[in-house]
């Protein structure tokens, strides 16, 4: 808990710090809007996270619907979203291939299936549940669609 905690207060910071240093109009040329970009990985739970080029993935779509992929499955789900930045998501649908790496796929589903909220940050999109940040997305440039 303590942990949590001090993470959430970490990461504040850090997000004010960036937001601080950063040229406002540097950060809207990277703003990237959440619907329709594909969203990739970069940290889950704390952790670096550096997937191939095509995993760990999330597009949401403006009529509610999601799609993506963890490590070696696919996933759909639909969604809510709110002005405030609220972000609810559906009950995973996925296909159930084999992954040597299916404890890290898991662990992203499971995310997905807790977000509560979202920030945006230029070209990142912040996910947390409840108030604490459980994973970072980037807006990937090379995933293959």
């Amino acid at each position: 808990m303590k942990r949590s905690i001090l993470f959430s207060i970490v990461m504040s910071i850090i997000a004010i710090a960036l937001v601080g240093c950063c040229d406002c109009r540097k950060l809207r040329k990277l703003e990237k809007p959440l619907l329709g970009t594909t969203w990739q990985l970069v940290q889950l739970m704390a952790r670096d996270v550096e997937p191939e080029a095509d995993c760990y993935t999330l597009v949401l779509r403006s009529d509610g619907n999601l799609s993506g992929k963890g490590d070696s499955n696919l996933f759909t789900a639909s969604y809510e979203q709110t002005e405030s930045r609220e972000l609810s998501i559906g009950e995973l649908g996925t296909t159930r291939r084999y992954t040597p790496n299916h404890q890290m796929e898991n662990a992203y589903f499971d995310m997905l299936q807790s977000v509560t909220h979202y920030e945006m940050d230029a070209d990142h999109m912040l996910l947390l549940s409840n108030g604490t940040l459980v994973a970072i997305m980037k807006a990937a440039t090379n995933v293959a669609e």
